[in-house]
């Protein structure tokens, strides 16, 4: 099976942290990132499109894809 995740979080180092714990686990990036202005809370927030194929596992709606 082939799953997607869309990470985001803050411009800061937590986001950098949050990436490159799904790349070492196996995760892989898909796309180009994202960058927008939060108007509510005034800061820049970061998104990252990423996937990564399981196998011998099916899809389940209620899986926990971070867990994967």
């Amino acid at each position: 099976m082939k799953l997607y995740r869309f990470l985001t979080g803050p411009d800061d180092s937590s986001f950098c942290h949050k990436v490159t714990a799904a790349l070492n686990k196996g995760w892989e990036l898909h796309g180009s990132p994202t960058y927008a202005f939060n108007a509510t809370t005034g800061e820049m927030q970061c998104g990252q499109a990423v996937t990564k194929t399981v196998h011998g596992k099916d899809y389940d709606s209620e899986m926990k894809l971070g867990e994967q």
